[in-house]
């Protein structure tokens, strides 16, 4: 009887442990990153976070000229969002996603009152910014004021912003900014953090769950 010659047998001796780490370490950061921004994305934010989230006072002006703050709507939500009138595209669609969701949620809608503060004081008056902000929704109220007072209001919501020009001599240019929506609770927290490239039902879901979820000050 012919013996078997084992060395003409494939041997299944599995993956080497080093090339496993090459396979599973990618995977693993990638875990770890999905780990770090989902929670950014979701609302309402625990308690915790909202003491510890960002926002406070404000000073500036609306589209008649009158001094307005962060209290000028005691009891109401604040629905805010940073951004400019020039703006080709990222704002015009956040602010349509934003009247689509306030549209959405029917009466829960007289309980907030949306904001858009522009980064662009230079160009954006408050007739500029006023008249921009009713073409997306009848009660969004566009807000301006001088250029400290703007970036005293950015720092407090930690909104990036900078202008973007395509020559050292053109005086046409772009703002480079932060675009996020946050919503306000009526004692000054923040209630949610909803990503600007979310869709009207999305927001308006991220809206109602966040106002549901927060607790009225006692």
């Amino acid at each position: 009887m012919p013996r078997s010659d084992s060395r003409t047998k494939p041997v299944n001796r599995g993956i080497p442990a080093p090339s496993l780490l090459l396979v599973f370490i990618p995977i693993i950061l990638v875990i770890l990153g999905l780990c770090v921004t989902i929670p950014y994305l979701e609302t309402p934010l625990p308690p915790m976070a909202m003491e510890a989230a960002v926002g406070g006072p404000f000073e500036l002006r609306d589209g008649s000229g009158q001094v307005v703050t962060d209290r000028s709507w005691p009891g109401k939500f604040l629905l805010i969002y940073f951004g400019y009138t020039h703006c080709p595209s990222v704002c015009p669609t956040t602010l349509a996603n934003i009247g689509g969701a306030l549209d959405s949620i029917g009466k829960t809608a007289d309980r907030v009152q949306p904001l858009f503060i522009t980064i662009d004081p230079a160009r954006d008056t408050s007739k500029v910014v006023a008249e921009y902000a009713q073409m997306f929704w009848p009660r969004l109220v566009g807000l301006t004021g001088t250029s400290s007072q703007i970036a005293q209001a950015a720092k407090e919501y930690d909104i990036y912003y900078a202008p973007h020009r395509d020559s050292p001599t053109g005086s046409d240019y772009s703002m480079d900014h932060t675009s996020v929506v946050y919503l306000v609770a009526p004692d000054g927290r923040i209630a949610a953090t909803i990503d600007a490239s979310r869709k009207a039902p999305q927001m308006a879901a991220s809206i109602t769950s966040a106002m549901n979820a927060t607790r009225s000050p006692a």
